[in-house]
């Protein structure tokens, strides 16, 4: 009876997040490619730190923009190793700058990526601040189609996320719930009319701010010390009485986040647990993660009483259609992947014990620094 109303609840929760995630597909804004160009000045900003695998069709994506009459790119090469600086040498236009730093020590209370971001954001002129990943490939009408959704949605800071390129085994398993976590679960239309902190959800590969409002809320500086500081830039803006949006990029960029096994696992251990601020929070979130879409298929399998192994069943091919409805709206991978939800929730919760055993034993890093 225990193991059947456990799967009972496992079940009803993920039909009901399956029920909001066709509800919130409705709500989910995509930018358009035909949108009307805008006469403002926009500077688009890549951080970039051993990245010579990625950095060229990036800043080359980047000046490719379509109908922007102001565009400037700047990049910042921050403490290269490889050959990221020399790949940006060759790369001649008028509109890129290039900028060197991260040899210095970071200032106090700093983290790497929001202090290059922050220096970026200094040299920026202007209107509209477009924040662009290394290793994110913008397709020539990005930029313009961001800008018009902001604005005609009067947000003060919109994020695209871009479509999740992933191609080994634990890159498919995971990559995937980047996406299919926001879209199933945050009400889309509630947060883009709320100023709920909580009710935020940015990616940092790709994110468009207007450049008043970034700086009145402090820029980069008032996110110094966040791991995920893409949401919590978010917040900010939220805290402050600005509008947002998390919006489908899926048709304006892509990335290959981690490539690898090895990247997945080490690039995710070093923000999960801070993600769902603090071990409650975590052991919340993984809990209710488990029990909607791990136990319900181990019930299926093998329960030997036949009414558990239905509501099983239910509950797995909710979780499957949740994931697969998500994929097909955002150019992902749907088949056999959405399939996999059960072992991609039990891999993201490995990686969730991961992340927590190294920041305890502060050994947690990426890309040579300490975090």
């Amino acid at each position: 009876m225990v193991i059947r109303a456990l799967t009972a609840v496992g079940a009803g929760i993920a039909l009901a997040i399956t029920g909001h995630t066709v509800v919130n597909l409705r709500s989910l804004r995509t930018p358009r490619r035909v949108a009307t160009p805008r006469s403002e000045r926009v500077s688009l900003l890549i951080p970039a730190r051993n990245e010579q695998a990625h950095i060229e069709q990036t800043v080359r994506s980047a000046l490719a923009q379509e109908d922007i009459d102001g565009l400037e790119v700047i990049v910042l090469n921050d403490g290269s190793a490889d050959r990221t600086g020399e790949i940006l040498a060759s790369i001649i236009d008028p509109r890129l700058t290039v900028i060197t730093g991260g040899q210095e020590p970071l200032p106090p209370g700093w983290l790497g990526k929001p202090w290059a971001c922050a220096r970026l954001s200094q040299r920026a002129e202007g209107s509209v601040l477009v924040f662009v990943d290394a290793d994110v490939h913008l397709e020539p009408w990005a930029a313009r189609a961001a800008l018009a959704e902001m604005r005609a949605g009067s947000f003060a800071l919109i994020a695209p996320y871009p479509r999740q390129v992933a191609t080994s085994w634990l890159e498919r398993l995971v990559q995937p719930l980047v996406t299919w976590s926001w879209a199933a679960t945050l009400p889309l239309g509630w947060a883009e009319r709320s100023h709920r902190p909580s009710l935020s959800a940015a990616n940092g590969q790709f994110i468009v701010v207007d450049s008043r409002a970034y700086r009145s809320v402090g820029g980069h500086a008032c996110v110094r010390g966040e791991i995920v500081e893409d949401v919590a830039l978010m917040r900010a803006f939220k805290t402050a009485g600005h509008l947002t949006a998390t919006v489908d990029g899926s048709s304006l960029a892509q990335c290959r986040m981690y490539e690898g096994a090895g990247e997945v696992a080490n690039g995710y251990a070093k923000s999960l647990w801070s993600a769902f601020g603090g071990p409650a929070g975590s052991v919340a979130v993984n809990a209710l993660l488990l029990t909607a879409y791990v136990v319900p298929p181990a019930a299926m399998i093998a329960s030997r009483d036949r009414r558990t192994r239905a509501l099983g069943f239910a509950g797995y091919a909710a979780g499957v259609a949740s994931r697969a409805l998500v994929a097909r709206r955002t150019g992902e991978r749907v088949w056999p992947d959405a399939a996999a939800q059960p072992a991609s929730i039990l891999a993201f919760s490995v990686l969730n014990l991961v992340s927590w055993r190294r920041h305890l034993r502060g050994t947690n890093s990426w890309k040579g620094r300490p975090v």
